[in-house]
């Protein structure tokens, strides 16, 4: 790969690319207006554009987008990094947490690389901002939110969070139109000055260009959507059971089993439910469980020493269960069953 566009200039791919970026750092113009750049974003990260209830485009983006266009992706990684902090410590949020740097970082570097030292087109804003919205802000942050919350909160961060993921696909094509316009009107100006060498003379909508936006909307909410069926089918809803819930279900599961073993003793036998999978779509829920033969003796006498006994025992979840020594595994049953009614609609057993 030669790294060089049709018309013979440098792309991302390229060794020089990258020297000249990097070189920004040399030139102390370059050096000021990324400090400028610094504080206009700093001062506007609480400032937005109310667009809708719960939903506002934060005006710092725009000078984001318009400093990486004009240093570059190096000193754009190194901007957002100074932002970053002091954002945290002027605008606190909550705790900080240095992994969010990262998305900073990645959004600033992005925005650099479609804008940097090229012909600005409509078709490229539009990219930028998707790229931004959909990798960084929802598939990069997410495990980086997941992380905050458990070390940082002690609290569970559900990895698709519709309300985040939605303000983002909806923000989208707003903000891809309101920094066309911005750039369009703001490059021309200070071009002159020298620091700008971008042009923005094709940054016009097209008939194109919208359907760009149309169809990258429709990609983030088809992949969106295609995951949240892809999660709800494969989480399971024994995770979020509280005590109680998980009693309760363990015994109603039991009935099942001891419907078709009569000859077994209910008090000695104990069904624990495993995973619960729902199905998109529908009101199944597959439940597997293991049922064990309790040693009733064992666990009075343990119950007798303030250990658990069989009613802690019937409201066990399944690492537990396995780690009882009281209890004696006897078999596995796959149980569908629809949600609303009841209704046992399949079951299937494999013994040890």
């Amino acid at each position: 790969m030669s790294g060089k566009s049709k018309d013979g200039k440098q792309t991302i791919f390229s060794k020089a690319y990258w020297l000249k970026a990097a070189g920004e750092l040399k030139k102390p113009q370059v050096l000021v207006f990324a400090a400028l750049m610094i504080a206009l974003r700093v001062a506007l990260k609480p400032v937005g554009i109310n667009i809708a209830a719960d939903l506002r485009i934060n005006t710092a983006f725009l000078i984001n987008a318009f400093g990486a266009m004009v240093f570059g992706p190096v000193v754009a990684a190194l901007a957002a990094a100074v932002s970053d902090t002091l954002g945290c410590i002027l605008f606190p949020t909550g705790p900080y947490f240095f992994p969010f740097i990262f998305v900073e970082i990645a959004g600033s570097v992005i925005f650099a690389l479609f804008l940097y030292r090229t012909k600005i087109t409509v078709a490229k804003v539009i990219m930028s901002r998707f790229c931004i919205d959909f990798f960084v802000n929802i598939v990069l942050q997410t495990p980086i939110m997941m992380l905050y919350y458990d070390v940082m909160l002690g609290k569970y961060y559900a990895p698709l969070d519709l309300l985040r993921i939605v303000k983002n696909l909806a923000l989208f094509p707003l903000e891809s139109v309101v920094l066309a316009v911005f750039l369009r009107v703001t490059v021309p100006p200070l071009k002159g000055l020298g620091y700008v060498a971008s042009d923005v003379g094709a940054l016009r909508f097209t008939k194109k260009s919208v359907c760009l936006l149309a169809a990258l909307t429709l990609l983030g909410a088809a992949s969106v959507g295609g995951y949240y069926v892809y999660h709800y089918n494969s989480t399971s809803l024994s995770a979020s059971y509280t005590a109680d819930e998980r009693a309760e279900r363990n015994a109603a599961l039991g009935s099942v089993v001891y419907a078709r073993h009569p000859d077994w003793s209910a008090e000695e036998t104990v069904t624990v439910v495993e995973s619960a999978l729902p199905r998109f779509g529908t009101n199944e829920v597959t439940y597997s469980c293991a049922v064990y033969r309790a040693d009733t003796e064992a666990v009075a006498e343990r119950a007798a020493g303030g250990g658990a006994g069989m009613e802690t025992v019937r409201g066990y979840s399944k690492t537990k269960a396995r780690n009882d020594e009281c209890l004696t595994f006897l078999l596995q049953a796959d149980v569908k069953l629809d949600g609303k009614t009841g209704e046992v609609l399949s079951y299937t057993e494999t013994e040890k």
